[in-house]
């Protein structure tokens, strides 16, 4: 103990220790003391990891304005990328360090949010029918932030709010205090935002927010959460926007674990775990991750438009992560970031900020968006004086809702209507289509990586791919198939430059006979090249699931769209030659649409909320790309296979028991469940 004793000796006495960091990680029984030398980089590439002895080398504050590395907007605020060249590593019995911290009130004045509640909610109301109900995306995060003044030395305040989240919160994935000399970070963070470990890849999409008072939640009140269909539908859409994610860091993709209840203080949240083998150095895992849409929305890139025309202020560190990079016994690199949010920043001044933010789906009301963001403060809030502490549950631990099991059949449940693609474990090759081996495609991306998920299904049924954003050229006339993608905006405009290249490559395509299918925004500028305006929805399908007939057979498939096109026949005669529309009943909405030569679905058949997608996509591609003579079968599955039930394939075998084992060995006691996951 004698590091961290004379460390607080200093702080105690106003003094400057130095940088340092202290870290609980999930479940530990101790605490992480990391020393040594803060220095800036401009990207997440300069980040060092040198090669040498095992363990920590570096300790990175990743703040939000680096999105921009990946060419997103942002309000550029300056927060810089400040890492702590790691020089010392030492662990501390959690009992002794708590003696060790300082148990003294935490005083603060002048505290409130920069924008009122009325204020907020406004803001909710605009993103709603501005953003959402305008096709500008699935779900958008808006953050607001507490801001006051700490009386006394900052750094003391902030180790004694550190001791206060360690000895009353629960649930968190990282606990930490990160003093860097030109600011202190003090937070409670449950959610790991990537982790890599053995080549094992993870991510930890949470979302639902469940509050409660007691010192125990309400049973009776989470099971009709559990249900609540606003919540439930949100947790679907991050996780389809974190297997995108996964898509770009992990050979095959992200298999899913879960959803699993994660249990704190003042609420609890429900979650997936996402895990796959990559072999990307782990600062590229970083940047291709940045950031979690549970702290941004989706599709990312036009989630940061949306978030840097509503918010109009920067987020510093909120929605960014703590990284630990480190290399393991054999040499191979390591990461673990949990995002920070849950999180204080204090200035050598004094000045503090306690940023949050709550996720705006179609069901979202503004009362609920403006009472979630109170909620989520709530833990570190009271850790530094600014709220009630959670009652204490007693001499006995609070109770564990997670293991009872109406609660986890309820969990289970929630997995029923989902793709089993992404649920069960997959052997490669076993969905391979005779007619679609050996032959290659392009996915030319319309700003939303779904396109990586569609990559990773089309490669399970045999098709070498290529990814292509919009605005890159290229030929396309090496390729067997060519896919235009997904993505936000008015598939109506005439002016803006996306929808104006991609509807001249749709036409070319056309025009030349080439083998084409149409998803979701592509879909919807073929229709209107054959004559079918694209019409704004009264209510958007954002994360909508609906079981839907597509040229005679009914498949269950996710929707995430605001415009559709509409018709009031079933059949088509277009300059392309005859067209064959699976439309809605009701309402006129085409669904699909084929014709000579190509294919489009208004659908997304690669969500997680289309678990007939596999089937849909072997029957499509089956009518543009017949089987060639001179294609050999060998040990391919035949057709009926991948167009009956979604075939199990994904990453390597074994992936879901070893994300499963190692996700239970990182977390400790506290996420053992882990190993038996449920409904996974």
């Amino acid at each position: 103990m004698t590091d961290l004793t004379e460390l607080l000796a200093t702080a105690g006495a106003g003094g400057d220790p130095g940088p340092f960091a202290l870290v609980r990680r999930e479940g530990a029984a101790h605490l992480e003391l990391f020393t040594g030398t803060v220095r800036t980089a401009d990207r997440l590439a300069d980040l060092p990891l040198p090669d040498g002895a095992p363990g920590p080398r570096t300790l990175a504050l990743v703040p939000y304005r680096q999105v921009t590395e990946r060419g997103f907007a942002c309000v550029d605020d300056g927060a810089p990328l400040e890492f702590l060249e790691i020089a010392g590593h030492r662990r501390l019995d959690l009992t002794e360090a708590l003696a060790a911290l300082p148990d003294v009130p935490v005083r603060t004045a002048d505290a409130g949010f920069d924008v009122t509640d009325d204020e907020y909610a406004a803001t909710v109301g605009r993103v709603l029918a501005e953003e959402i109900g305008r096709g500008e995306g699935a779900n958008f995060v808006i953050h607001r932030c507490l801001r006051a003044t700490v009386q006394g030395p900052p750094l003391v305040a902030a180790l004694a709010a550190l001791r206060r989240l360690l000895t009353g919160e629960r649930g968190a994935y990282w606990t930490f205090l990160v003093h860097t000399g030109t600011r202190v970070l003090v937070g409670a963070s449950p959610e790991r935002h990537v982790s890599v470990d053995d080549g094992l890849v993870m991510m930890n999409p949470i979302s639902g927010t469940f509050r409660h008072t007691g010192a125990d939640a309400d049973r009776a009140a989470l099971l009709r959460f559990l249900a609540d269909p606003k919540e439930v539908e949100e947790l679907y859409m991050v996780l389809d926007e974190e297997l995108k994610m996964m898509a770009t860091v992990a050979e095959h993709g992200g298999q899913v674990v879960g959803p699993l209840l994660k249990e704190m203080s003042h609420l609890a949240h429900t979650e997936y775990l996402l895990a796959g083998r990559g072999t990307k150095d782990v600062r590229e895992v970083l940047r291709e991750t940045m950031f979690a849409p549970t702290v941004t929305g989706s599709p990312m890139e036009n989630a940061c438009r949306v978030i840097a025309r509503h918010e109009r202020t920067g987020r510093r560190y909120y929605a960014g992560v703590l990284a630990l990079l480190g290399r393991d016994d054999a040499g191979r690199q390591t990461l673990d970031a949990p995002i920070l949010i849950r999180t204080a920043e204090i200035s050598p001044a004094g000045e503090l900020r306690v940023p949050v933010g709550a996720t705006l789906v179609r069901h979202s009301t503004a009362e609920g968006e403006v009472a979630e963001t109170h909620a989520k403060a709530a833990g570190v809030l009271a850790a530094l004086g600014l709220g009630p502490q959670a009652p204490d549950t007693g001499p006995h631990p609070a109770v564990r809702l997670a293991d009872d099991p109406e609660v986890r059949a309820a969990l289970a449940a929630r997995n029923t209507p989902l793709a089993r693609f992404w649920l069960d474990q997959r052997s490669p090759g076993a969905g391979v289509l005779p007619g679609l081996a050996g032959r290659r495609a392009l996915i030319v991306d319309g700003e939303d990586t779904f396109t990586g998920m569609l990559a990773h299904q089309l490669g399970a049924l045999g098709l070498a791919v290529t990814l292509r954003p919009w605005h890159a050229a290229g030929p396309v006339d090496t390729y067997d198939l060519v896919v235009v993608g997904p993505g936000p905006g008015d598939p109506g405009s005439s002016t803006e430059p996306k929808m104006r290249t991609m509807r001249g490559l749709l036409a070319d395509l056309l025009a030349g006979g080439r083998p084409t299918l149409a998803v979701c925004l592509g879909h919807q500028l073929l229709a209107g090249l054959l004559g079918l305006a694209p019409h704004r929805r009264d209510a958007p399908y954002q994360g909508l699931q609906r079981e839907v007939d597509v040229f005679g057979t009914r498949r269950r498939v996710g929707f995430y769209s605001t415009f559709t096109a509409r018709a009031d026949t079933d059949r088509l005669t277009t300059g392309y030659g005859p067209v064959e529309l699976a439309r809605d009943a009701a309402d006129g909405a085409v669904h699909a649409l084929r014709g000579r030569g190509f294919v489009g679905v208004q659908f997304h058949p690669e969500s997680v909320l289309s678990p007939d997608g596999m089937a849909v996509l072997a029957d499509l591609l089956s009518g543009l790309l017949p089987a060639q003579p001179s294609t050999p079968t060998g040990e391919a599955a035949q057709p009926s296979t991948a167009a009956g039930k979604a075939p199990r394939t994904s990453t390597a075998a074994g992936t879901a028991t070893q994300a499963s084992t190692a996700a239970g060995n990182a977390v400790g006691s506290g996420r053992a469940c882990l190993a038996d996951p449920i409904g996974g």
